[in-house]
């Protein structure tokens, strides 16, 4: 081909990622061979966990699925992990799969429902402290009987419902999302102060919310993936699963919920931001209009909404189907019933979620190069041999130190399996063998908030299209999330070192 140079090949790879991130990805990609046959397969599994970690961090530069992908297919190039491998770690997780493709598209549907609900609370409650503690339980109720990613998908969807909002409306225009650069255009009229500060209380709402839906999540079966697979080996029925760890829930949920009124009251950590008052009266200016101009279809597809949220609710809390099946149960009941009937109407709901599905399905190769190269095997098998007393705090220790680098979800499996074959062989008692579930339910559960890529809920919120809008990055997260690690974590560890 005439004119085609290897300059160009340079300038499409990563697309307008910055120059010195498209050296740094090629410098993993180069180095990764060398280091294995230099060091071994086991170190390079833990340099390319720290590379996966880096793209993780560098979102807002460049979606982490492109060099994500390049390194997990690296990997495998490289035999540090299989096909097959991959494959059943995808199948271990499919419910998670399902849940992103279906359940995040089925919320979608009810937009104007939860806009109209959050609207109505953000304007009535004048003060901060309320609202962001409201968010917060709220997201840890919800999420005990739901999943935390269907209550993420709720957050996200109403916090770019405000934002649409108050863009659409102080600066005249429509509102347009530049995804390739994270940053929105058409914003020349707009006040910066007031744009500045409404984005600083979404990100407060937000990371109340993801933490609230940490908080809920570590309580029953339904909260967290792990949860239900933890239940499954130890024959835990619902209610004896929140009994079983209410002594450890119960003391960080109330610890967690006092951390949020208090960086709200000590504005540290990039919290405690209020809403603009001009945002405020822009909001009232545009509930105004919706209720004045709303007619009886807009009312009947509200209904239909309500209809549909109060079955998802029922459905999730008493398990009738997974959690993703019910998901699409709720597509086809509110497109059915609201005449949603073209193709291309349905397809702008999956727009949000296959993008973070696919980024998933990568980092299960990942995990399986952790699987495969027993990169956590060392640390399980010095905690075992520590004496009784002291394993359930080092299994919560290690368990949330891992989860916080790599998935809360593969880390329960690996522990919670080591931990049942100890008990088959009749190494530990059947009383140990509940307090170590117990510690590794909720050393994955609550540490693990110090990091995005530790919960799928806080990378979903990452890697939304929100976080851009809001300023929302992998640093600032990581910082916002401290505070939350440090008392929740000491206070779970306090627990299950004292009263396991």
């Amino acid at each position: 081909m005439k004119g085609l140079s290897l300059s160009a090949f340079t300038q499409n790879f990563l697309g307008q990622a910055p120059d010195w991130y498209k050296t740094t990805i090629f410098t993993f990609l180069l180095i990764n061979p060398l280091l294995l046959l230099a060091v071994g397969p086991f170190v390079t599994g833990w340099v390319l966990v720290l590379e996966f970690i880096f793209t993780l961090a560098m979102a807002l530069r460049c979606y982490p699925l492109q060099p994500g992908g390049l390194l997990a297919f690296e990997a495998v190039l490289l035999g540090m992990t299989t096909p097959d491998t991959v494959k059943d770690e995808i199948l271990a997780a499919f419910p998670v799969v399902l849940l992103l493709i279906f359940m995040v598209a089925g919320i979608f549907f009810m937009k104007e429902l939860l806009l109209f609900t959050f609207t109505k609370i953000l304007l009535k409650v004048r003060s901060k402290y309320l609202i962001s503690f409201l968010f917060s339980f709220v997201a840890a109720f919800l999420s005990a009987f739901l999943d935390a990613l269907t209550v993420t998908a709720v957050v996200i969807s109403v916090a770019v419902g405000f934002y649409t909002v108050y863009h659409r409306v102080a600066s005249g225009k429509e509102f347009r999302d530049d995804h390739e650069h994270g940053q929105d255009v058409s914003i020349q009229d707009l006040h910066r102060d007031d744009l500045e500060n409404f984005r600083g209380f979404l990100r407060n709402l937000l990371m109340h919310a993801a933490v609230g839906t940490a908080l809920g999540g570590v309580c029953t079966t339904v909260g967290e993936p792990q949860n239900l697979l933890i239940a499954s080996y130890t024959g835990w029925s619902f209610i004896e699963f929140f009994i079983r760890m209410a002594p450890i829930t119960m003391p960080v949920l109330a610890v967690g919920l006092t951390t949020c009124v208090l960086l709200e009251k000590l504005h540290w950590f990039g919290y405690g931001e209020q809403l603009p008052e001009r945002v405020r009266d822009i909001l009232l200016e545009f509930d105004a209009h919706e209720t004045a101009n709303r007619t009886d279809r807009d009312r009947a597809r509200l209904v239909v909404q309500a209809v549909a949220a109060v079955f998802l609710c029922f459905a999730l809390a008493f398990h009738v189907a997974e959690v993703g099946v019910i998901g699409l149960t709720i597509i086809v009941l509110q497109t059915a019933f609201n005449g949603i009937i073209e193709e291309h109407q349905l397809g702008h709901a999956f727009e949000e979620a296959l993008p973070f599905t696919a980024l998933l399905v990568v980092f299960f190769g990942v995990v399986g190069v952790i699987h495969d190269q027993h990169l956590f095997s060392p640390v399980i098998t010095w905690v075992l041999s520590l004496p009784i007393h002291l394993q359930p705090g080092m299994f919560y220790i290690a368990n949330g130190v891992l989860s916080a680098i790599s998935d809360n979800v593969f880390v329960a499996t690996v522990y919670i399996g080591e931990v049942k074959a100890a008990f088959d062989n009749n190494t530990i008692t059947r009383e140990h063998f509940d307090s170590l579930a117990v510690a590794i339910n909720t050393g994955t559960n609550i540490p693990s908030v110090a990091t995005p890529n530790g919960q799928a809920a806080f990378l979903f919120l990452l890697t939304s299209s929100i976080a851009p809008l809001v300023k929302l990055s992998y640093v600032r997260m990581v910082v916002m999330a401290l505070p939350y690690t440090v008392t929740m974590g000491i206070t779970g560890w306090v627990c299950v070192h004292f009263l396991l």
